[in-house]
């Protein structure tokens, strides 16, 4: 592995982590109703750092094989579409739109963890948390949509 590689990858996460900290959740999500399973709020930083993490590891891994151009497409269209959704979800409060990136977020982190695993068995592994935590954030996010109708119409 060659880790000259990794504060890209890290610094591409970094990038798509400060958007969390431009659109914090706010009062319009305060407000939202939301489902009883619905992680606290502490929890997310927390995840979100480790999955960041987690995930550079990885492509720092594949990066450098040969015949690694999917799984790394895969990687960066994950990391712009994971950059994508706090803005679109706390900071224009689409609730509808934010469904729509998640579930083409979904689609690049499967992408992503299957290319991963044909490339290096460790990378793959890296990225299944994170598919795992996309998952539920996708669930989260239609929940609040099903219960938030007048909201969700907005957008």
């Amino acid at each position: 592995m060659d880790w000259s590689v990794f504060p890209l990858f890290l610094g591409a996460c970094g990038a798509a982590a400060a958007t969390g900290a431009m659109f914090s959740p706010g009062q319009w999500y305060r407000d939202l109703s939301k489902p009883i399973w619905t992680p606290p709020d502490w929890l997310f930083p927390l995840a979100w750092t480790v999955l960041y993490i987690c995930s550079a590891i990885a492509a720092t891994r594949v990066a450098v094989l040969g015949d690694s151009a999917h799984a790394m497409g895969f990687w960066a269209f994950q990391i712009a579409l994971n950059t994508l959704w706090t803005p679109v979800f706390f900071g224009l409060e689409r609730i509808r739109a934010g469904a729509l990136v998640l579930s083409f977020l979904w689609i690049s982190v499967a992408g992503c963890m299957v290319t991963f695993f044909m490339a290096d068995t460790l990378a793959g592994l890296l990225i299944v948390p994170y598919l795992v935590w996309v998952t539920i954030a996708g669930a989260l996010n239609l929940s609040v949509w099903r219960l938030n109708p007048e909201k969700a119409a907005l957008g």
